[in-house]
């Protein structure tokens, strides 16, 4: 964004003169029409002293009282026009970093004042802001499933295609495998175990933003006056207890153990007190009623589990749909945050209510809102998981756009992620089975470390690369200290490993050893081989002989063996026009590649392949008659010499009742030009 002031006479010339190039371009689009103005004609009292500003899309410039809508142009960083944002939802307005931090109050988010008799202020805000949507039927009501405890099962995510995907609601913990504190428990019963001088985080309700100096004795003292003579509404929501005496009576659902990354792949010697790990699995909110906690999406894309120890709370839930992420990132952290409701960008808003009893599970990249009808005590966490990485990622990349301050990140992201991706290449390397789901979660994560290894492995400072732009040294040393030496010892080669046998395990093969987009959107595969990723192609090519049919089951196979039954080498002929052009080109991709029909089909009785080509029928097999090979030369055949495998699987696994057993056969077929 350049932003500039032009005025007239003299004093313009001093402001040139003090402030340099950016005023002369200011000057240059003062002589040219704003798109914005409606006519020719100058507001005289404008153009006594003229804002600009130019969008760093397009790069046109525009009066600032024409586009700004009444805001302040000094704070903006970037900015676009509406032409612009439409074109691509990814560009956002954002601000500049304050430069230095202010001990004064925000002031309060104004959203009542956009709504017809809606009390701009008072405690009673947020309560009024929501009655009048309720009463012009802005939300959609519950649409989510309820469910018993024991359905919340690891067999109902690999069954279920749309777990995980939405909220679900669980009415009694019985059957959650969950253990929580008595339902008496008390704030000042909190106080007193987790420690009275323990310092808290307050969140003054009218503003949103944080009241210094409460510990949990003098926040124990608020909750304990009565309603009416409370200063102000307040709300406690970020009180982590797992290493206290109030976290070891917590136990969270059986479900979120047997997901949660931190469970099982942190390793369990680097947890608990006095280590540094992701310290998010257990918190403890307190709120009191008309509490308001903002339109929010939890740190990373984490899921959450919530559970209502005592009192109520009302969710409203916006789905975390492309469109809607992109109206969120464009809302957190812009001037449209104190001034819009966010509901008034999205599709629909759904409204749920709990009560005392209540758990539920909010899943990967909900955007979410928190109202408290009463006082209320609340335990919940939250934690990653391998079912919806990509969202995860998403998430993450608009904290980072947003400028979100590292304090309020999800701690050792990245470090979890390498944790996460050496457990699962084991896995794959063990040949574990994996729903599509998973592999494409795994997908996700190996193109973000195959990111962060491009990264570390950049050389200069002011250097350029095709992937990652310039990269600054602090931010090559981040990507370096992100990496568990434990048990990561080679990152790159991991990264590159972890995708080549995502891709083997969804596709059966693949060759591809670097991919990116060009600048048509594309996606471009590209073999490429260097130092750091050897090891990973080594390994490649030794299991590219062992990859089997994926044949996806929920667990996995007890026992298997593949041994080869048949194996052999020939030299043949095939007719012109069936073999492949030498390089890869991107009339080949767009025409669909003509040359693969005549191997797309498969003569199970001679183990062939053979497309029919007119009244002839042309075969392409190793008992090729020699005459048809003559007449194939005849015709500008060429030579091949052709390697053959059959293979025969067999696998056994326990069932519920009994057992499963599979046989299964392939047959591969290496080609290779004898002229090439």
């Amino acid at each position: 964004m350049r932003s500039g002031r032009a005025r007239r006479g003299k004093e313009k010339e001093t402001h040139v003169s003090e402030t340099g190039p950016e005023i002369e371009h200011a000057e240059k689009a003062s002589k040219e029409r704003c798109p914005q103005c409606k006519d020719d004609a100058d507001d005289g009292a404008a153009a006594v002293k003229e804002d600009w500003v130019r969008c760093d899309a397009c790069k046109v410039w525009f009066h600032w009282r024409c586009v700004g809508d009444g805001g302040d142009l000094e704070v903006l960083d970037k900015w676009f026009c509406k032409p612009c944002q439409t074109a691509d939802p990814k560009r956002t307005i954002t601000l500049k970093p304050p430069a230095r931090k202010s001990s004064r109050k925000k002031p309060a988010r104004d959203y009542a004042s956009l709504h017809n008799g809606v009390p701009a202020a008072g405690p009673d805000k947020w309560h009024a802001l929501l009655q009048a949507k309720d009463a012009a039927g802005a939300f959609a009501r519950d649409p989510f499933r309820h469910m018993n405890g024991s359905e919340l099962s690891l067999d109902w995510v690999d069954s279920d295609p749309s777990a995980l995907l939405e909220p679900v609601l669980v009415e009694t913990p019985d059957g959650l495998g969950m253990s929580m504190p008595p339902a008496d428990l008390t704030v000042a019963d909190v106080a007193r175990i987790v420690g009275e001088d323990t310092p808290v985080e307050v969140m003054d309700v009218a503003t949103q933003s944080n009241t210094p100096g409460y510990t949990l004795a003098k926040w124990a003292a608020y909750i304990g006056t009565p309603s009416d003579a409370r200063d102000r509404i307040r709300n406690v929501i970020s009180l982590e207890i797992s290493d206290t005496p109030l976290g070891a009576q917590i136990v969270p659902p059986r479900l979120v153990r047997e997901l949660d990354w931190v469970e099982r792949f942190w390793p369990a010697g680097k947890k608990g007190h006095g280590h540094a790990y992701p310290k998010v699995q257990l918190y403890c909110l307190m709120g009191v009623a008309k509490a308001w906690t903002d339109w929010h999406i939890d740190f990373a894309g984490s899921s959450v589990y919530y559970h209502i120890l005592s009192g109520a709370k009302t969710f409203y839930f916006i789905r975390p749909t492309p469109a809607n992420l992109a109206a969120y990132e464009r809302w957190s952290g812009s001037e449209l945050q104190t001034s819009t409701w966010l509901g008034d960008l999205a599709d629909t808003v759904f409204k749920v209510e709990l009560t005392q009893g209540n758990t539920m599970v909010i899943p990967t990249g909900w955007i979410h809102a928190v109202y408290t009808p009463v006082d209320t005590l609340v335990f919940g966490g939250n934690f990653l998981h391998s079912y919806n990485i990509a969202t995860q990622l998403r998430v993450r990349e608009i904290e980072n756009t947003t400028r979100v301050p590292k304090k309020f990140q999800f701690p050792y992201f990245t470090k979890l992620c390498w944790y996460a991706a050496e457990a699962s290449l084991r896995a794959l390397k063990a040949r574990e089975d994996f729903s599509p789901r998973v592999l494409a979660s795994f997908s996700a994560l190996a193109r973000f470390l195959v990111s962060e290894a491009r990264i570390m492995e950049s050389v200069d400072e002011g250097k350029s690369n095709k992937h990652n732009g310039s990269v600054s040294a602090t931010r090559r040393r981040e990507a370096k200290d992100s990496v568990p030496g434990d048990r990561v010892k080679d990152a790159p080669s991991l990264a590159r490993e972890l995708r080549w046998r995502v891709r083997v395990a969804t596709h059966g093969s693949s060759d591809a050893e670097d991919e990116y987009e060009d600048a048509h959107g594309r996606t471009v595969v590209k073999r490429k081989r260097g130092a750091s990723s050897v090891a990973a192609g080594k390994d490649a090519e030794d299991a590219e002989a062992e990859v089997r049919f994926r044949n996806f089951v929920p667990k996995k196979w007890d026992a298997y063996q593949v041994r080869a039954v048949a194996q052999g080498r020939v030299r043949r002929r095939v007719p012109a026009g069936c073999r492949p052009p030498f390089e890869k080109k991107e009339e080949d991709q767009d025409a669909g590649a003509e040359w693969t029909g005549h191997w797309m089909e498969w003569n199970e009785d001679r183990g062939s392949d053979s497309k029919e080509n007119g009244d002839a029928k042309t075969k392409m097999d190793v008992d090729t008659d020699p005459p048809k090979d003559e007449e194939a030369v005849k015709k500008g055949g060429n030579e091949a010499e052709v390697e053959r495998k059959h293979e025969v699987m067999l696998r056994v696994r326990r069932t519920a009742r009994g057992l499963e057993r599979q046989r299964v056969e392939r047959t591969i077929e290496l080609w290779e030009w004898v002229d090439s």
